[in-house]
């Protein structure tokens, strides 16, 4: 029954002026007090009359909520090395859908509003208070912070984040540690049993679809991962650290490193929350990212910054030309490239921040005998050692120019032609 029908029976009840007429004209349709019995039945002829229909999409959320709720219990099944997530890819549809840039773009401006100054302690304090953020490691006064986008970004004491000096390689960032380990295909976990593509993730070739099968053979994507190396006898390993909102905004250099490019993916604008990670296949190759390729002393490397909702910008003090969550680009451009000048970032150095919480993803190549010093879901802190003991350097015989290895490195996962 239309929403028109709906109205004009109202009008029709309130037109009735005494509970007799409206028996009169509805005998049938209203239980009565001369008759209890039919109570009932006069409710269930009601509701048969008085028809309303669900809209379309209430209806769709609630299929694609029942299809969610059954493939919870009965995930899909393990395919190769290719991990399919408890979800289908309606539900991925629509949620790619939801306007999650307008709203973060709006809460960047939001975030962005001066506070009056002396309303400025009680909102630090009760986001401190929501968020468990430490305020002792705060070198300055809350009234000193202008807005909220100045207290996510907050500087801390210089004694509060101490860089480790019996290791080369350090926690870039602030949060809590989602996987690491080392990198033996082109699926690489986000969480444990949940993945993303790597050729997706460093730009190397377009997603055919979400969550769907990568076009590459299990041999072609071996061959891809061992193209990133300096040097063959070494692997690649992966770190994954997700900051929450409560956590400090700022990340730092992992190490002492060479980078050669930027490249920048739009991207989406979805929640990294654990939660969402552990059931939305290649959350990270989806988002919006800022990826600095480069080398340091055990070769290869890779730098990520993952955008995530309500993060209103990434900012890399290195790159003064990136601006991200901006309006869409033109269909079909997919990244952005950006050479930097081969800046040269030592370890445990301030390189950006986040307008609210995200990931850090970083990539590196190290011996085979590398072990991580960490443990998933371990809190971490800037400057906070990743492995004990030193990354031997390669011998000067194997080494080759600088500049020439990190531009192979690039052509390796730049397809020819182009120039996006």
């Amino acid at each position: 029954m239309s929403i028109f029908r709906i109205l004009r029976g109202n009008r029709h009840v309130r037109r009735c002026t005494s509970w007799e007429t409206l028996k009169t004209q509805v005998p049938i349709r209203y239980a009565t007090t001369a008759n209890p019995e039919n109570k009932f039945g006069g409710l269930w002829s009601l509701s048969r009359r008085w028809r309303v229909s669900l809209p379309i999409g209430v209806g769709v959320s609630l299929i694609a909520v029942l299809q969610w709720r059954h493939l919870r219990r009965y995930p899909y099944a393990v395919d190769g090395d290719v991990v399919q997530g408890p979800i289908s890819d309606l539900m991925v549809d629509c949620y790619c859908c939801l306007p999650l840039r307008i709203t973060s773009r709006a809460f960047g401006w939001f975030a962005s509003v001066e506070l009056p100054k002396g309303f400025r302690p009680f909102v630090f304090n009760l986001y401190a208070r929501t968020f468990h953020a430490n305020l002792q490691e705060i070198d300055s006064d809350l009234a000193s912070f202008p807005s909220l986008v100045d207290f996510f970004v907050r500087s801390l004491r210089d004694d509060a984040r101490p860089i480790a000096q019996n290791t080369d390689i350090v926690s870039p960032s602030d949060g809590k540690v989602l996987h690491f380990g080392p990198v033996t295909s082109c699926r690489v976990e986000q969480v444990k049993g949940m993945t993303y593509d790597l050729r997706h993730f460093l730009g190397d070739s377009r997603p055919s679809k979400i969550g769907g099968q990568i076009p590459y053979s299990k041999e072609d994507n071996d061959h891809y991962v061992k193209s990133l190396l300096k040097n063959p006898a070494n692997k690649l390993y992966q770190l994954t650290v997700y900051l929450a909102p409560g956590d400090y905004h700022r990340f730092h250099s992992p190490a002492n490193w060479r980078i050669d490019l930027r490249r920048h993916f739009q991207g989406k604008l979805l929640s990294v929350n654990p939660k969402i990670a552990s059931w939305l296949p290649d959350l990270f190759s989806l988002n919006e990212r800022v990826v600095y390729l480069g080398e340091w002393s055990g070769g290869f490397m890779a730098y990520a910054a993952v955008g995530a909702t309500n993060v209103g910008s990434i900012r890399v003090y290195c790159d003064k030309t990136l601006a991200t969550n901006k309006r869409k680009w033109p269909r079909g451009k997919i990244w952005e490239d950006a050479n930097l000048d081969c800046v040269n970032v030592k370890k445990g150095e301030l390189f950006g921040e986040f307008r609210m919480g995200s990931t850090v993803v970083l990539l590196f190549e190290a011996p085979e005998n590398f072990q991580f010093s960490v443990d998933v879901g371990q809190p971490i802190k800037v400057g906070q050692g990743l492995a004990e003991g030193f990354v031997e350097p390669r011998r000067r015989r194997n080494q080759i120019d600088l500049s020439k290895s990190v531009n192979e490195a690039v052509e390796r996962i730049t397809p020819a032609g182009n120039s996006n």
